[in-house]
């Protein structure tokens, strides 16, 4: 079973890697959503499956949209004004990788009010059965080329030129969006250890 808390390989002062991390938990939550639908085909899920479905669609609900938001609040801006030459043949990239982020968080709205309704209902007729089916393929496809992209061009090319202290504030931001102190990992008013993924 994956859980919203598991532990990253990386923390706030690697942003990056964070990003990376996030995105291996992306691609395992779509597929456990993509699973799910197809062993059960809109029929009642077992206790297993229903938990790993609100386990999923909450991930896609309340900690995808702060990945997204890292990416084009706080890294994309930092390419954008980087006088480097690798970054700037990378713009008309980063404009794609936008419109498929917002393509997605459309996507991902049907994926959430259809898992919902399934989950509150135990069933789902074949019309909202098939049209899940079609969203989770349709993302899968997206997602596939959109992550590899990020992964193996973007990220490698904002650690090699965004300065140090630009890459700290990247994770900063990230930190203050998930309501944590950036000095210390935690909220304000917790002083527990709290679950690194949000």
């Amino acid at each position: 079973m994956i859980n919203i808390g598991d532990h990253p390989a990386h923390d706030f002062t690697d942003p990056l890697g964070m990003l990376s991390d996030c995105h291996r938990r992306i691609e395992r939550f779509l597929s456990l959503l993509i699973t799910i639908t197809v062993e059960s085909a809109g029929s009642r899920p077992t206790s297993a499956q229903a938990e790993a479905l609100r386990l999923a669609l909450q991930y896609f609900r309340e900690a995808a949209p702060k990945h997204t938001a890292d990416e084009e609040d706080s890294l994309f801006p930092r390419l954008r004004a980087c006088e480097h030459a690798g970054a700037r043949a990378a713009l008309s990239e980063m404009e794609k990788l936008h419109q498929e982020h917002e393509r997605a968080a459309v996507q991902h709205t049907d994926v959430d009010r259809i898992g919902g309704e399934w989950l509150w209902d135990g069933r789902l007729s074949p019309r909202d059965a098939d049209r899940l089916a079609e969203l989770l393929h349709d993302l899968a496809a997206t997602y596939r080329p959109h992550i590899a992209h990020e992964d193996s061009v973007v990220f490698p090319l904002a650690r090699t030129v965004l300065p140090q202290p630009a890459l700290a504030e990247v994770g900063r931001e990230m930190a203050r969006r998930r309501g944590l102190n950036p000095d210390t990992n935690r909220t304000d008013n917790d002083h527990s250890r709290l679950p690194t993924e949000r």
